[in-house]
């Protein structure tokens, strides 16, 4: 089992930054797992789909939804095992929980959630 803790959602104001953490943490085979394979941030707001947002390989390329390019950043600290997402430019649109994801193949592990509220 890969174990991900999401952190940093909150109430944020449009226009406005928010960065998400998701962080592997419990066995050494969780944290190496996490380390070696993909991460996907995804988001699901209320009455939809849960919609891909983010998401970065193991060499560090990256690719966005196109709602967010531009606003929003993906990038990762094997050091630390944590992957971020970094938003800015935050619009009320963005309201959703935030998942984070890390998979290979079949094996596929979620994190809890974080909810982020864009509103003034």
């Amino acid at each position: 089992q890969v174990q991900l803790v999401e952190s940093g959602g909150g109430l944020v104001q449009p226009g406005g930054s928010l960065r998400l953490s998701c962080a592997a943490s419990g066995s050494i085979f969780s944290r190496i797992f996490f380390r070696i394979n993909n991460i996907v941030w995804y988001r699901q707001a209320p009455g939809k789909e849960r919609e891909l947002v983010a998401s970065i390989i193991s060499g560090g390329s990256t690719n966005y939804a196109d709602s967010v390019k531009g606003r929003f950043t993906i990038s990762r600290d094997n050091a630390k095992n944590t992957v971020y997402l970094q938003m800015n430019s935050l619009k009320p649109e963005d309201t959703a929980v935030y998942y984070c994801n890390v998979y290979k193949g079949m094996d596929s592990y979620w994190g809890q959630g974080t909810q982020v509220t864009v509103s003034s």
